[in-house]
């Protein structure tokens, strides 16, 4: 009897030992499966690591200075801009060939006159950029707000609109040097600033040429001159 139970007993050791093999292999696939779901999740992007680069390669990427004009208002600049001075009599003014003594605003000193002219002629040629204050590039209230600070030490409001608000209010038959002039470019009030020089002549950050000289009798700017205020009197 032992010679023939031993055979059904081998045989249920046998079918013990397959269903525990079987059974530990599933378990390690279990457990195999797991830990590859924790590698994939831990190395996705939206752990803290690469979070953090994320937000900094974001915050790296340089900020887009574009004009607040649109394209159609910068041509429509250059094609009205018919009394435009010439190269040589913007460069003549640069170098200080030109006093504008004839329409002085007596309540600058001349020292002061002559610093503002210096700040004026420093920034001739710097292209245009929006939000910008520097010699890497100025918008027109940038430019009015610079020269100010600069020369007289006097601080403007950063918008053209809000330094629309300062000073008071002059008449343009009566604009002296220094002045600041006012201009509906974008269909809203004040929307373009330029400082007043003389004989019709103001420098400015134009959006097509960037710092320059313009005339008011062109027709662009007569058709947008709004207003002008006097900051120093």
């Amino acid at each position: 009897m032992l010679s023939k139970q031993a055979p059904r007993r081998a045989g249920l050791c046998h079918n013990e030992s397959t269903f525990f093999n079987v059974g530990r292999q599933r378990i390690l696939l279990v457990i195999s499966i797991v830990l590859a779901v924790f590698v994939l999740v831990g190395c996705s992007g939206s752990s803290p690591r690469f979070r953090s680069q994320e937000k900094e390669s974001s915050s790296a990427t340089p900020p887009h200075h574009g004009p607040r004009f649109s394209s159609k208002e910068a041509e429509e600049e250059v094609k009205e801009t018919d009394k435009k001075p010439e190269k040589k009599e913007i460069e003549s003014i640069a170098k200080g060939g030109r006093d504008f003594r004839k329409e002085k605003n007596a309540a600058i000193k001349p020292l002061d006159q002559s610093k503002m002219m210096r700040e004026i002629s420093k920034y001739m040629g710097v292209s245009y950029v929006h939000g910008g204050s520097s010699v890497d590039g100025m918008d027109c209230s940038g430019y009015t707000m610079t020269v100010y600070k600069n020369s007289m030490g006097i601080l403007l409001p950063r918008s053209s609109y809000e330094q629309s608000k300062r000073g008071t209010a002059v008449e343009l038959s009566e604009l002296k040097f220094g002045d600041l002039i006012f201009f509906n470019t974008t269909g809203e009030n004040a929307s373009h600033v330029g400082l007043y020089l003389g004989d019709d002549l103001f420098a400015h950050a134009s959006v097509s040429l960037g710092v320059t000289i313009s005339s008011l009798q062109s027709t662009y700017y007569v058709k947008r001159y709004e207003c002008a205020r006097r900051i120093v009197e």
